[in-house]
């Protein structure tokens, strides 16, 4: 489980993880970003996680599509 700073938000510290995971290719396009898996991994509750991808989904990182889930989106050439 990841040690949080007590001086910024949990939902902030666990997108910058979310971002560089997808900047470096750990999270391809099309990659699924689990919210059940993102409670487990950073012991938070689906309140927090929903501001996380809720963050991502306005910076156009993810995609959420009901019933489905949120995924990576595709990078821009240039991007």
């Amino acid at each position: 489980m990841m040690e949080f700073d007590p001086t910024v938000p949990k939902w902030t510290q666990i997108a910058d993880v979310i971002r560089t995971r997808i900047a470096d290719g750990t999270y391809p396009p099309r990659q699924l970003i689990s919210e059940v898996r993102m409670e487990q991994e950073f012991g938070v509750a689906r309140v927090t996680v929903r501001k996380v991808t809720a963050a991502l989904r306005e910076e156009g990182l993810i995609v959420t599509t009901p019933g489905m889930g949120s995924f990576v989106t595709e990078r821009r050439p240039g991007a």
